[in-house]
């Protein structure tokens, strides 16, 4: 008879269970990677780029010529040329000493003597060298997300490549959450991870112990932390490494465990979506911004429009809209599938808090970018 996994007699506060997993952990090595996989991974530090275009192209067709030598010219008083114009097309390098591009209209060629007819000024119908891209720039700041327009630019320099931080993320699923596994996986690819996923050949101790291989950064089994019969986790995670803490002052997500095999640390998530939400943002996502070496995550400072009541030694999940200015709440402690999917921000109400008064300032996460 299989013993059934329990919960200590006091949870682990989150603040010091998020501290012991995140010793020792330190961002993964850069790599580079083709442009289109460097898309959602974090950038790393950067060689300085070159100015971009090299030199002055023209962006329209026309004549290149120097705007000082066209002043006063005009129809009434036509400008006679000492020397033919030169004719330059959209995309091509400016002459030496031409700085403006003038439409073809503008100069009448058709006697011995071609005239101009109209006054230019410096810079008219050309790119400046390194009008896009800046000598000695980067193509982004490192810490942060790769998004298309970092690549739009990367292009624009003519990389091909990207020098990012990809960590990989084994995601273990347990029989029963395939659900939220799917969930998660999605998250983390988005986050900026390597995402390795697998599924236990069952819900007992040792078949989860054999899906429990260390080559990865961070593993993270979906279900099975719980206390009922067939939960299993956190004893195949205690038969492989060593378990740091399990049920933690978090609503909800308290059956989540934390442990490590090897230097690998590992999370243990509840099966139900929304104690998986919950333990994703308050553990999951610090163990991989850390390796990631991501900066710190985009947050948003609003008033309350009511207050938020919260227990006193519990970490509570709240959900947010934005709403006229203010945080309506959506949910707390208890996270609906609609709730989720229609919050703006998240906000983690800490274990020392009794809550907010309206119309207190908090600053929450942002969960749509």
């Amino acid at each position: 008879m299989t013993t059934a996994q329990r919960l200590p007699a006091s949870l682990t506060p989150l603040d010091t269970a998020l501290a012991a997993v995140l010793r020792d952990v330190a961002a993964v090595t850069p790599v580079e990677l083709a442009l289109t996989e460097a898309l959602h991974c974090i950038a790393a530090e950067m060689a300085p780029l070159r100015a971009h275009p090299p030199q002055d192209l023209a962006v329209t067709d026309g004549w290149a010529m120097r705007a000082n030598d066209l002043v006063g010219a005009s129809s009434y008083a036509p400008l006679p040329l000492t020397a033919p114009p030169l004719w330059v097309e959209a995309g091509s390098t400016m002459p030496t000493g031409a700085d403006c591009v003038v439409d073809a209209g503008a100069v009448d060629a058709a006697g011995p003597i071609a005239q101009v007819l109209a006054e230019a000024i410096p810079g008219q119908g050309v790119r400046r060298a390194g009008s896009d891209i800046a000598e000695g720039r980067t193509v982004m700041e490192a810490g942060r997300p790769v998004l298309p327009r970092d690549l739009l630019l990367a292009r624009a320099a003519g990389l091909a490549t990207l020098r990012v931080r990809r960590p990989r993320l084994r995601l273990i699923n347990i029989p029963g959450g395939e659900a939220t596994a799917a969930f998660i996986a999605d998250a983390a690819r988005l986050a900026g991870a390597d995402v390795i996923r697998s599924d236990a050949p069952g819900r007992d101790a040792a078949a989860i112990a054999a899906a429990l291989d260390a080559s990865a950064d961070l593993i993270v089994t979906i279900g099975g932390s719980g206390v009922g019969r067939i939960d299993a986790a956190v004893a195949a995670l205690s038969a492989r490494g060593e378990v740091i803490a399990h049920g933690i002052a978090l609503q909800p997500g308290r059956t989540a465990a934390l442990g490590r095999i090897g230097t690998t640390p590992v999370v243990a998530l509840p099966g139900a979506p929304d104690h998986a939400f919950a333990v994703w943002w308050a553990l999951v996502l610090p163990v991989l911004d850390r390796l990631l070496g991501r900066g710190r995550r985009r947050t948003q400072a609003l008033p309350l429009a009511r207050k938020i009541a919260s227990t006193v030694g519990i970490a509570e999940v709240t959900l947010l809209a934005r709403l006229q200015g203010s945080w309506r709440t959506l949910a707390i402690g208890d996270l609906s599938l609609d709730a989720i999917t229609r919050a703006d921000a998240v906000l983690i109400v800490p274990g020392t808090s009794e809550g907010f008064a309206a119309g207190t300032d908090v600053d929450a996460y942002i969960l749509r970018e």
